[in-house]
């Protein structure tokens, strides 16, 4: 389904696109309330009646929004838009290039450079740990860089601390990032 020049929520007009992974789309998008760009991720068409997907966009949503930290994506709002029957997360747009996308122009990073990356990422997720949050896809896709500033996104596969949302033996995550035991 074309979204492009869609109005979402009553208030988030979607642009265009940013970006395509396995669950979902992320579009930029302008909050015609708040008068902001925003980032707007929707789950794909061919999860919204798979209720474990469903569950799973929902618990991104839920993740995020509870953690409060300069290097994890800020969660503005989340829906069920029932005209075009799709749920989305809005959060803040991050007008910064994936570490991926660095890495793939750029070639090997200098080892400050790497070192103050992996700083902020453990920082995201110390924050993230505080909250029995454990993210579970951290890669550079998923990592936004502007200005020298890492910023962590996607919990999408992220799992609740004593949680049976998920099970201990679920491989959802990409493989190329897979611990090696598994």
């Amino acid at each position: 389904m074309d979204l492009i020049g869609k109005v979402i929520g009553n208030r988030y007009e979607i642009i265009t696109e940013v970006g395509n992974g396995g669950m979902a789309t992320v579009y930029k998008a302008k909050d015609n309330i708040l008068n902001r760009l925003v980032a707007i991720k929707i789950l794909k068409d061919e999860f919204t009646t798979d209720q474990e997907f469903v569950k799973r966009f929902n618990t991104e949503a839920q993740s995020a929004a509870r953690l409060t930290h300069p290097n994890i994506v800020s969660v503005f709002d989340v829906g069920y838009e029932e005209e075009y029957n799709i749920y989305y997360i809005v959060m803040e747009l991050i007008k910064g290039k994936t570490l991926k996308e660095i890495i793939v122009h750029d070639g090997a990073l200098s080892w400050k450079w790497a070192v103050n990356i992996a700083m902020q990422i453990a920082s995201a997720l110390e924050a993230a740990h505080k909250e029995n949050i454990i993210h579970r896809d951290i890669k550079p896709e998923n990592i936004l860089i502007k200005d020298n500033t890492l910023v962590l996104t996607d919990f999408g596969i992220a799992h609740f601390k004593d949680s049976n949302l998920t099970q201990a033996n679920d491989l959802l995550n990409n493989r190329n990032y897979l611990a090696p035991e598994q």
